[in-house]
């Protein structure tokens, strides 16, 4: 099953895309909306599913986490300062991708102190596939974003002043497999921090026909 997922978050956006300077032009607004969204709200888990539904990625608007297993990442350097914990502190790591339907919409890599969640939310963490801002909502967090990377932008730099525009090939705009970055930490209501994750975002979020798109 991993394989499969893994393959399709390799997948490039379908053929509707084509390479004109107007598919550009629209993607690189569709991914700022997406950037922005997910900078004005708290889960990314939520935020993804409202994308999915807006933009028809599956007959059913639901995002689910499928669990990488495998070794287990080290902190960033930093991290525990970020986390305000001490060297002996246990962190747990979680890696899952994000699924709508048959896309894979993100990878994320969480680091999170266990001892800051209740008993219920470190079982479900530990043997489930629930997303992880689904498991942890009750905590109200909010999240402090890090950075924001654009790991991909459709249109060259500098192209509103110069007004150049790369030329249209007549084939599928080739989109990477990954977009979008966030690094973020998670709050609880004291404001205590018990998360840091890195989200990567998929060309799967572009993976939609585009012709109901209008620009002015």
């Amino acid at each position: 099953m991993l394989l499969s997922l893994t393959a399709l978050a390799r997948e490039p956006a379908p053929a509707p895309w084509v390479d004109d300077s107007f598919s550009r032009l629209k993607a690189l607004a569709l991914l700022q909306s997406l950037n922005a969204d997910l900078l004005s709200h708290p889960s990314a888990t939520l935020t993804l599913e409202r994308w999915c539904g807006t933009h028809r990625l599956a007959p059913e608007a639901k995002i689910v986490a499928h669990r990488i297993k495998g070794d287990d990442k080290p902190l960033p350097d930093g991290a525990r300062e970020q986390l305000a914990i001490g060297i002996d502190e246990p962190v747990r790591y979680r890696r899952v991708q994000l699924v709508c339907g048959e896309r894979v919409l993100s990878e994320a890599d969480n680091w999170y102190v266990p001892a800051r969640l209740t008993d219920d939310m470190n079982r479900q963490l530990d043997h489930s596939d629930v997303p992880f801002g689904r498991v942890v909502q009750a905590l109200k967090f909010r999240r402090q974003t890090l950075s924001a990377e654009l790991l991909w932008s459709p249109l060259p730099e500098g192209w509103e002043m110069s007004g150049i525009l790369p030329p249209a090939t007549g084939r599928a705009l080739a989109v990477p497999e990954q977009v979008l970055r966030h690094r973020a930490l998670l709050y609880t209501q004291d404001n205590q921090p018990f998360s840091l994750v890195v989200e990567t975002y998929t060309s799967g979020v572009l993976a939609f026909e585009p012709d109901h798109i209008r620009l002015p």
